[in-house]
């Protein structure tokens, strides 16, 4: 196997961290620059980032704001959990994030900082995380998005379809989401705009082009630097995490 042939998968850090930034400017020029802007305020982030597990982004938008019918977070927190599993129906898993949300909402709540999640904003990186991805519920996805999209930390939130895409591609070998974000943020700037700009565009290819099943190959701005694509051609297989 020659200097050129070998997968990117198999390249040192330095290399993979230049594919990353190759990836960020080549989808930019696809889906255009996304500019840093937070699209929800910070409890929303977090309560609709919990509904989103296995659900469509319209779904989880009509399950929060059902959710929010109920009344405040203190309603919320008293009504009965089988009213907030019906109110989150349009959620996958109703009946398992209801109590997940009641008892994330009594942790704020009790938490120095009540609902409000300002103090992140200063809070080290790290502890900001740890401080997330305590409450119910809360795994590392969830808390990167918050902390990213609210408070421009320096995070970089790993869903399915940059998990996906970043595989297939090779930035990163095969392995986990959990683990993933840490393979990734170990080869990206600690730049926020980077960051969110790459996490929202891997999204829309992923959504629209590197399927989880019979991706687009052949219309696919990646193929020219892609390792599945080297190795299958145009006949990825389907995505198994």
């Amino acid at each position: 196997m020659t200097a050129e042939s070998v997968l990117n998968v198999a390249r040192p850090d330095v290399e993979r961290a230049e594919l990353l930034v190759w990836l960020k400017d080549t989808l930019r020029a696809e889906y255009g620059e996304r500019g840093l802007d937070s699209r929800r305020e910070p409890m929303h982030e977090l309560i609709s980032t919990i509904l989103s597990q296995r659900t469509t982004h319209a779904d989880e938008e009509a399950a929060y704001q059902e959710l929010r019918e109920l009344g405040d977070w203190d309603a919320i927190i008293a009504a009965p959990t089988e009213q907030v599993a019906h109110a989150i129906r349009r959620s996958q898993y109703p009946e398992s994030k209801a109590p997940r949300i009641q008892q994330t909402l009594v942790a704020l709540r009790d938490s120095p900082g009540g609902y409000s999640l300002e103090f992140l904003r200063d809070m080290p990186v790290k502890d900001a995380l740890k401080f997330l991805t305590d409450l119910p519920g809360v795994g590392i996805k969830t808390a990167s998005l918050v902390l990213l999209f609210n408070y421009a930390r320096p995070v970089f939130p790993v869903d399915t379809h940059v998990h996906r895409v970043t595989t297939r591609v090779g930035a990163i070998p095969k392995m986990g989401e959990q683990a993933a974000h840490r393979a990734l943020l170990k080869l990206l700037p600690a730049d926020p705009p980077f960051l969110y700009e790459l996490h929202v565009n891997l999204l829309r290819h992923g959504q629209r082009v590197c399927s989880w099943t019979a991706p687009k190959c052949g219309v696919c701005v990646l193929r020219e630097r892609c390792d599945a694509y080297a190795t299958y051609g145009g006949k990825v297989p389907s995505w198994k995490a």
